[in-house]
């Protein structure tokens, strides 16, 4: 017997008992209520056959199942054999064992290949098969009927039976439909349930083979959930509905006659949950429990109810289907049971009350931080039935509900919006009417603010630009982040382009062009962040050319043109001639002025040419030629516009030049004309898309052309009106064949046809794919049929078809629906395996993208990769996705093939490859990763194989080196660290197996860097001490130089203070400036930058002033004005250069040290 398990939802001390046919089986079982059936002998199976129902206990309460019917049917085994004459009707019978869940039928021949139905051959609800008439091609010696058994996962071939067919002679070429099982003057009265499927079944003999239409007598078929199958013999309903109640009527017909068959339909319902059972209650609380139940005949009013095990007391009464529970207790926690019947069946469902008193969820003494203006949710999460009421206060009772920022959920949770810093404190959340409360601390720290950010700046290229971020955090938030964008995208440090001080300060070197441009300073800390935004705008000089001139950025517009003499027409050669000839007549252009000249030649080439002639003029004379290319290009409906190729001027032979234009509707009637000086001519109230006779003459002012060709034009189109009729398909497998008739007023040339193909959303789009996808097929407009080709197996299409002129669309023809025929699906979309041991394979796949129809299951063949193996079959029904193979033969590889089928037939095979659980081994793909010390081991463990300890060995390059053996390893691991090694030294590894390298390579330790060698940190002190040294001596020196009358010194000289600086610059100075002094020279670099002199006077008492790049300024202290021009804080410009870094902190403190 199959095992019969129950999975109760708690395993906490729980005891089992079976019932069969209402009376104890067994024994009592504990932990695990399964119930086996090995060792049942097989004359005994009889007696296991009835009804059995499992309990569970625990110390909360008793729950039960429902009943499970087990049924116990024996096998036949006699081959049949059947004899017919061709076109006589026929049944073969299948009787499989009777079953709780009927199984699935599949006739098929010993290949395991189904029998193709069709409307001539059909497998009805009793799993017989139906022939209609039969042909001398249905013989055959291996008709089997399979019975696949989905809950017990077997299959049961019933016997063989052969059938001859034997040629008719008795002339019998037409027989009327008769109904299988069917009285033609009868009704069949089937009573279903809701929500149940439901098969009416029409199958018909006769010859030719009769086709089958359903009608619903007392409304549409189509307001029903019914819809066709099995080629017309079956009417489906997959769910029942109250609406699918009434009478159904078949009807079958041929040439020779019909007959037809009615069904009363009487939808009821077994007992079904209006509202289930659910309770939490908290003590001191009444509980009432509804159980609604609703079915067709209605069961009588159920009602919740303990075990019977559980006395009842008091405070618990059952009325109307409401158990009521007053004053529950914690001891009141039971489980209660509803159950429900008619005469389709009946429903239980268990629940479980559980009574507890009311908690708090959320963690007590929570530090809630943020910053100010952000909002904030404390939580306080309650548990009970029904939910308690919270309440919040401030440290000190202060109520919150009256602050307009504060908000209760009903989860208890508080919220806070706009928060201050006065909002900082303890917050306190209790139930009310209990002593049961937590307490919630609150910080908000000050928010983020950019005092002084990027502005926007105009540099000159080639200039370097500054941009500031100053910023004030709290103090509480350390470490804040700051990061420059340009255009949204972080900018990366580079020591020559973009250069981040320590005080955030960010350099732009060297601006160019593509440096224009957003930039953004973003500050980031752990609570908040903020950005402030600046932007740079290049400028520059402006670079143009010769010929053309581009402005650069931040550059007026000029505008520059180079002026070309005019130049007259070339000469042209007109004609040559023999020597003798002293004149020539020429045939020259009228109303035309020519110029001549006369050239010699011989052997060796042309004389000079002669001077010019006087200018002479032809006589002007009607135009000898007419415009060509005349045609109409009409736009607007009413409205006709000719157009033409103007003639050349030099043709026009006369002054006064125009076009005569003549038009006429059709190609009879008066002539209509007009002059005008050239094209396009506008013709009005023309109609819509008129065709007009049309020409265009050339006249000047001694007459006309020559007479000029006409041709046809039409005037402006319009949308069309009407769509195209008579829209019919022909289906063939995935091809639909599409006609139609033109549509009447297209109003313009017809130049196309679309065809609009829709896979709607609903109906019988859903036996297909149901995307909904719209296909648009082009047709040349001389066309009325089209085949569409590509369509999908068993989907339901919407075809229209609409006209296109110039204009437009016309409407579209009225929808026309239609089906294609169920295709053979495609292959499973994927194929995986898992071995769960080493004698077992599981195989997994997903369903065919492409079903192309119902799918009936799938076909699994697979056998051993040893040549020659036997292949295995196996029927899989449609619902599905995975199949257990066992006993398999250990570490061995098998071929499986996977083929899903429809009534159509199977599909292609997805094939694959699987094995068993394999033996373990030492992984042979590692990779190595070199410290100085340590090598890094890694590799990719395998899920084919087992788990695999190994050793792998290792050696020093050095010749003699011995090799060393690591420690036991797991081939799951797939890591290793192998520490304690030589740094700069090469090591060999290899990993062996049984006698054979599995894996070798060779790496090399890194070496120790410079750094932290003894030499180069005995160098670095040894500078760094000279360093020091030197600077002390300049100083020393600089403090006492040579003394002298600055008097003197300026009376020499002159007042340098009084020059005036050419231009407000700095740029100009003289080689005399630069002329050392007579007092004793410094040996300090800096002090080149000011006057010696000055320094020996005012060394000893005044501070040393410095600009921008650390040079000294060279004023003295209260004498002179400070100087202007280089005091601006603005962005950088030629006159004030952008300021180097900032002084070093230790450079700045020697130069600033009082002497």
């Amino acid at each position: 017997l199959p095992p019969v398990s129950l999975r109760p939802s708690t395993l906490d001390q729980l005891s089992f008992r079976w019932v069969k046919d209402g009376h104890q089986f067994g024994e009592e079982l504990m932990g695990n209520g399964t119930l086996l059936g090995a060792g049942v002998k097989p004359e005994d199976i009889n007696d296991y056959e009835g009804h059995y129902r499992c309990l569970a206990s625990n110390m909360l309460g008793t729950a039960m199942t429902n009943t499970v019917e087990l049924i116990v049917e024996s096998e036949s085994h006699n081959n049949v054999s059947k004899k017919l004459r061709e076109r006589e009707s026929l049944v073969l019978e299948c009787n499989p064992p009777k079953s709780s869940t009927p199984p699935l039928i599949h006739w098929m021949d010993k290949m395991m290949v189904h029998i193709q139905e069709s409307g001539r051959v059909v497998v009805g609800l009793d799993g017989n098969m139906y022939y209609a008439n039969v042909v001398l091609e249905d013989s055959r010696e291996d008709f089997i009927c399979n019975a696949y058994y989905s809950d017990a996962r077997t299959i049961l071939p019933q016997e063989k039976i052969s059938l001859r067919v034997t040629p008719s002679n008795d002339g019998v070429s037409q027989r009327k439909p008769r109904l299988f099982n069917k009285s033609p003057h009868h009704h069949t009265a089937v009573l279903a349930l809701r929500g149940h499927s439901l098969v009416l079944e029409c199958i018909p003999s006769g010859w030719p083979t009769p086709s089958v239409s359903w009608r619903k007598k007392d409304s549409r078929l189509e307001t029903t959930s019914a819809r066709e199958d099995k080629f017309g013999r079956w009417l489906r309903f997959d769910s029942l509905g109250q609406e699918d109640d009434g009478e159904y009527e078949c009807q079958a017909n041929n040439t020779h006659g019909g007959t037809a068959h009615g069904f009363t339909v009487t939808v009821e319902a077994e007992p079904y949950w209006v509202e289930t059972l659910r309770a939490c209650s908290t003590p001191r609380e009444n509980l009432r429990l509804h159980c609604q139940v609703d079915g067709i005949p209605t069961p009588p009013s159920p009602g919740p109810r303990p075990h019977p095990d559980v006395d009842l007391d008091p405070r618990r009464s059952v009325s109307q289907g409401v158990f009521i529970l007053r004053d529950a207790v914690l001891d009141d926690t039971a489980v209660l049971q509803c159950e429900a019947s008619n005469k389709h069946g009946s429903i239980l469902h268990n629940t479980f009350i559980y009574v507890s008193c009311p908690q708090i969820l959320s963690s007590d003494a929570v530090v809630y931080t943020t910053t100010e203006g952000k909002d904030i949710n404390m939580q306080c999460e309650t548990f009970g039935s029904p939910l308690p009421h919270v309440t919040w206060e401030r440290d000190g009772g202060m109520s919150l509900l009256t602050d307009q920022r504060v908000s209760l959920l009903t989860d208890g949770t508080l919220m806070m919006s706009s928060v201050e810093s006065e909002d900082s404190g303890r917050y306190t959340c209790s139930i009310q009417h209990t002593n049961i409360s937590i307490d919630a601390y609150l910080t908000v720290l000050n928010r983020t603010m950019i005092v002084s950010g990027p502005q926007h700046l105009r540099p000159l290229r080639g200039t370097d630009a500054l941009f500031n971020c100053v910023f004030q955090t709290d103090t509480q938030l350390s470490g804040p982040q700051v990061i420059w964008k340009k255009k949204g995208n972080k900018l990366q440090e580079t020591p020559n382009k973009y250069i981040v001080f320590l005080n955030h300060t960010l350099k732009v070197a060297n601006v160019q062009s593509d440096d224009s441009g957003e930039y953004s300073c973003e500050v980031i800390t752990k609570m908040d962040h903020v950005h402030a935004t600046g932007f740079i705008t290049v400028v520059g000089l402006c670079v143009s050319q010769s010929s053309s001139w581009s402005p650069g950025p931040g550059c007026p517009r000029v505008h520059r043109g180079v002026q070309r003499p005019q130049e007259e027409a070339p000469w042209r050669e007109m004609r040559r001639t023999s020597g003798d000839v002293s004149h020539l007549e020429l045939l020259l252009q009228p109303h035309s002025t020519y110029r001549f000249r006369v050239l010699a030649l011989n052997a060796i080439g042309p004389s000079p040419p002669s001077q010019p002639s006087p200018a002479h003029s032809a006589p002007p004379a009607v135009p000898d030629s007419n415009p060509g290319n005349v045609k109409s290009e009409s736009i607007d409906p009413g409205t006709l516009i000719i157009t033409w190729d103007e003639v050349d001027k030099r043709l026009h032979n006369g002054p006064d030049f125009r076009y005569k234009v003549f038009w006429r509707e059709g190609r009879m009637g008066h002539w209509n004309h007009d002059e005008v000086d050239g094209p396009p001519f506008l013709v009005k109230d023309t109609g819509t898309y008129t065709p007009f006779e049309i020409k265009v003459q050339a006249v000047n002012s001694l007459g006309g052309g020559p007479e000029p060709a006409s041709a046809i034009g039409h005037s402006g189109e319009d949308v069309p009106e009407e769509a195209p009729g008579d829209v019919s398909v022909l289906v063939v497998n995935n091809t639909a064949r599409v006609s139609w008739s033109a549509p009447g007023r297209v109003h313009g040339k017809l130049l196309r046809y679309q065809l609009a193909q829709d896979q709607p959303d609903g109906g019988e789009a859903a036996r297909g794919d149901g995307e909904g996808e719209v296909t648009v097929v082009m047709v040349d407009g001389n066309k009325t049929s089209e085949e569409v080709t590509g369509l999908r197996f068993y989907s339901q299409y919407e075809l229209s078809v609409s006209a296109f002129n110039s204009k437009g669309e016309s409407p579209a023809s009225t929808p026309h629906s239609f089906s294609t025929q169920e295709g053979a699906p495609g292959m499973p979309a994927s194929m995986t395996f898992e071995s769960p041991s080493e004698t077992e394979l599981i195989v997994h796949w997903t369903s065919p993208e492409r079903p192309n129809g119902r799918l009936e299951g799938y076909v699994l063949h697979y056998r051993d990769e040893v040549e020659n193996s036997p292949e295995k079959v196996v029927l899989i029904p449609d619902d599905v996705n995975q199949h257990y193979l066992g006993s398999l033969k250990p570490q061995s590889h098998y071929v499986f093939r996977l083929m899903a089928r429809t009534a159509a037939g199977m599909g292609p095979p997805l094939t694959g490859k699987g094995h068993t659980l394999l033996d373990g081994v030492p992984p042979s793909n590692v990779s190595l990763d070199a410290g100085e010390q340590t090598v890094n081991l890694s590799w990719v463990p395998s899920d084919e194989h087992r788990n695999h300890g190994f050793t792998f060995l290792y050696s020093g390059k050095d010749e003699g080196a011995g090799w060393e053996q690591s420690e036991l390893l797991n081939s799951t691991q797939g890591f290793y660290s192998l520490t304690g090694l030589q740094p700069g030294t090469r090591y060999r590894f290899l990993i062996e197996s049984g006698g054979v390298t599995l894996w070798k390579d060779v790496i090399e330790t890194k070496r120790p860097g410079f750094a932290t060698q003894g030499w180069f940190i005995g160098l670095i002190s040894a500078v760094v001490l000279l360093l020091l040294l030197l600077l002390i001596l300049c100083f020393v020196k600089r403090s006492k130089g040579g003394k002298y009358a600055v008097k003197d010194k300026e009376d020499g000289q002159g007042d340098s203070e009084a020059r005036p600086m050419k231009d407000e610059t700095f740029g100009e100075y003289s080689d005399a400036e630069e002329k050392r002094s007579a007092s004793q020279p410094s040996l300090c670099v800096a002090s080149k930058l000011g006057s010696d002199d000055s320094l020996a006077e005012y060394g000893d008492s005044v501070d040393i002033q410095f600009n921008e790049d650390g040079s000294f300024i060279g004023q003295y202290s209260g004498r002179h004005p400070p100087p202007h021009g280089n005091e601006s804080s603005g962005p950088a410009s030629p006159l004030d250069p952008a300021p180097p870094p900032p002084i070093a902190p230790a450079m700045s403190t020697v130069l600033n040290r009082p002497s």
